[in-house]
């Protein structure tokens, strides 16, 4: 029986580890970048070819606006911004205009994927603005095809292969288990 008490302590101080730190890793991630989004899955193609569907961005926040440069492609910074209107949606496009008003730097954007297409720097940025208040962060890099992983989690066949692949991991714990109890008990009764 003692086995078992300690083949489940390890498992648990495993798990405990795992998971301090990783949550150890994000705040600390969290903290050294200056935003609570340091991380994201790019999630569309507006941003192509410069930022792919599936890359994870790096965002640095705590910027100064007036650090933000305005410009086509290559020229204006990449910035993560809250939806004017939904803040709940996190978007990333280039800085193609910055002004001043009431004291405050406003923002228009366009994401790169038009400009590459047409080539033309006469196009009509985003219909909204981007005030200093809705910038989460500048993106500083970015990691290629790894945000694939968490878009599909995201997806409702995600969902179904992780809960299904988490169940098959309990079942074979359990069957390992079981295993080492038939094996220890026979020299329970010698």
């Amino acid at each position: 029986m003692s086995m078992l008490k300690s083949s489940y302590a390890k498992t648990a101080i495993t798990f405990l580890v795992i998971v301090i730190g990783v949550v150890a890793f994000w705040f600390g991630v969290r903290a050294v970048l200056g935003t609570e989004y340091p991380l994201l899955a790019v999630a569309s193609g507006s941003m192509e070819p410069t930022l792919n569907t599936g890359d994870i961005i790096i965002v640095r926040g705590g910027i100064n606006p007036c650090d933000i440069k305005a410009g086509w492609p290559p020229d204006g910074t990449i910035i993560v911004f809250r939806k004017p209107g939904e803040p709940e949606t996190l978007i990333v496009h280039r800085t193609v205009r910055k002004e001043s008003e009431n004291g405050a730097w406003v923002f228009r954007t366009k994401g790169d994927r038009s400009w590459y297409i047409t080539g033309s720097k006469d196009m009509t940025p985003d219909p909204w603005t981007v005030t200093e208040k809705d910038i989460v962060g500048v993106v500083v890099g970015q990691i290629p095809w790894l945000g694939h992983i968490p878009l599909f989690v995201r997806t409702q066949n995600g969902i179904r292969i992780v809960t299904f692949l988490f169940v098959i991991l309990i079942f074979a714990e359990v069957i390992h288990l079981s295993r080492k109890m038939r094996k220890v008990e026979p020299s329970l009764y010698k």
